[in-house]
């Protein structure tokens, strides 16, 4: 109970700090939501990705 009365006082007292904690957190979960997503959908596809495969299809540069 005292974890959550900290919380309380800290971040959920004011309508300010609140707010910021509202936007932090969403932006924190949306970061980690995109890279948990990101890392399902190529183990998904491993192999079958374009950056997984175009090394059989490109024609080394001459440079």
């Amino acid at each position: 109970m005292a974890l959550a009365k900290q919380v309380y006082r800290v971040l959920l007292r004011r309508t300010a700090t609140f707010a910021l904690t509202v936007v932090v957190g969403a932006l924190l979960f949306e970061r980690a939501f995109d890279q948990s997503t990101d890392s399902i959908f190529e183990h998904i596809n491993k192999q079958k990705l374009w950056k997984h495969i175009k090394h059989k299809y490109e024609e080394p540069r001459d440079e």
